[in-house]
């Protein structure tokens, strides 16, 4: 059985204490059975570790090298087994997170309960908008972001795709028809989104062409769950994220219309934060925890 940190831990002790026959009596071995495992380390990394004399020693250039690396693999492993002794109440402290309204509402928020759970001791602070908002000037720890991302220094960690659907209520479709083709829309009442990245325009795919249709409709909102209210009302024509829509979708509240016009429109969506080696904790379980649960729900919406 591979037994490296067992192994390191015997190099350690040797250094430390200066001879094979010191560490030996210490970890309870004869010295030869030591230096054969020494022996056996410098075999499997073909460089000598140490210079041996019948009077100390010496540690080659090679040998400093995995010195300082096992300590830190060592001191690295004994952090991770006393932080899961203490267990996850250990973890604590306030946690930013941003998300679009939308998002927020049907992927963070329903997994909170069972996150606090798990971690009684941090405290979300959830703030959402459909704005992007700038993690740093802001002290945003997580930023969930639907659409497509600009270069940054931030770290992204991608959950998944999801598609864009045309929805109206039956009531509305009952009133003002079902509309047949992209040149339909030009007679319908279409809700649209006023934020800086948001299209006056929906692009839709019609027999192998794309047909570019201008919004023309009673609202224009800064997010998207005002939109999806909206169009629950009778109001019009909105085309918004199916994760966002699912369950109206299956209630029967909301009605998909030109499905076959949005194939392939869809926005990734991603979590944001400063990475690095020393990620906060309260960060580190919180996307651990948020990730697969929000790429299984994503996933469920494919197709």
């Amino acid at each position: 059985m591979d037994n490296r940190a067992g192994e390191m831990q015997a190099f350690l002790r040797v250094v430390e204490a200066g001879s094979f026959s010191a560490a030996a009596r210490q970890m309870r071995m004869t010295p030869s059975t030591l230096s054969k495992l020494i022996g056996r380390i410098e075999a499997r990394l073909g460089a000598r570790l140490m210079e041996r004399s019948t009077r100390r020693l010496a540690l080659t250039a090679e040998g400093w090298v995995y010195y300082e690396r096992s300590q830190a693999l060592l001191a690295g492993i004994e952090d991770l087994e006393r932080e899961l002794s203490k267990g996850a109440a250990s973890v604590g402290g306030t946690l930013r997170v941003s998300a679009s309204v939308g998002f927020g509402m049907v992927a963070v928020e329903p997994l909170l309960p069972a996150f606090w759970a798990a971690y009684p001791n941090v405290i979300v602070d959830l703030s959402l908008s459909d704005e992007i908002v700038d993690l740093y000037l802001d002290r945003t720890d997580v930023a969930f972001r639907v659409g497509a991302l600009s270069s940054s220094s931030l770290t992204a960690l991608k959950l998944g795709t999801a598609p864009r659907k045309i929805v109206a209520s039956p009531d509305y479709l009952a009133h003002r028809g079902v509309p047949q083709s992209a040149d339909d829309l030009a007679g319908h009442s279409c809700l649209g989104l006023n934020f800086r990245r948001s299209s006056p325009v929906w692009s839709l795919q019609e027999g192998g062409r794309t047909v570019e249709s201008g919004l023309a409709g009673p609202l224009l909102a800064n997010n998207g769950e005002t939109v999806r209210r909206m169009a629950l009302a009778g109001m019009g024509l909105a085309r918004m994220g199916e994760f966002h829509i699912r369950q109206d979708l299956r209630e029967g509240r909301l009605v998909e219309v030109l499905a076959g016009a949005v194939q392939g429109d869809t926005e990734d969506i991603h979590a944001l934060f400063f990475g690095g080696a020393r990620l906060p904790q309260r960060v580190r379980v919180f996307l651990d925890f948020m990730a697969p649960r929000q790429r299984a729900f994503l996933a469920a919406g494919q197709g």
